[in-house]
């Protein structure tokens, strides 16, 4: 389909709906565009929207994990959330936190919060996100889901420039079961996702 000049095609295994590569945003664009978000760490209500992830995936961790907050952002309100939960959090962002060494580690848990939609691969980014977690580990993620096709054109979420894939709870299912992982989903647009104990 085509909606202002840009064309979305829809993947027919997992129905994740996804901007041609033709239209994708460039990395001085996305930077532009995230630079002017107010993440703010003391923000309370940011807060208040990150708990959302943070409670289920706290009440899901043994004491003391390792975990990656994978796509951070400029300022790295989550993970200071769940530092202050006793775990420890390392960072990577391709953007603002461009360390390699994070993805050379393995983790008991990753975050992911209003990053998969700004996928430009996310076969390959999922892949990415399994060989970083341990057995057992969880993969947290909260984007806002699609639901039906009659309001993707006016809907806000598709409207940010950078956002590139959207998925559905199915897809999300789908991503789940091709990983071998568990999958719940414990609130609104919150995604747990379990690795199976054993490799």
């Amino acid at each position: 389909m085509v909606i202002d000049g840009s064309t979305y095609w829809r993947c027919e295994a997992c129905q994740a709906t996804l901007l041609a590569e033709a239209h994708l945003p460039t990395i001085s664009q996305e930077r532009a565009r995230y630079e002017s978000h107010h993440n703010d760490p003391h923000d309370l209500a940011y807060c208040a929207f990150l708990n959302k992830v943070a409670a289920p995936l706290i009440e899901r961790l043994a004491p003391a994990k390792s975990g990656l907050d994978y796509g951070c952002g400029p300022g790295p309100a989550l993970a200071q959330m769940l530092t202050r939960a006793g775990h420890t959090v390392a960072l990577w962002d391709p953007i603002f936190f461009a360390d390699k060494a994070a993805l050379d580690a393995t983790y008991d848990f990753i975050t992911c919060t209003e990053v998969v939609e700004h996928f430009h691969q996310p076969r390959s980014e999922f892949a990415r996100l399994n060989s970083l977690l341990r057995p057992g580990g969880w993969l947290a993620l909260m984007t806002t889901l699609q639901t039906d096709d009659a309001r993707f054109e006016q809907w806000y979420y598709r409207r940010d420039p950078t956002h590139v894939t959207f998925y559905r709870a199915f897809t999300m299912r789908h991503i789940a079961a091709q990983c071998g992982w568990q999958c719940e989903m414990p609130a609104n647009n919150v995604v747990m996702m379990r690795k199976g104990t054993q490799e």
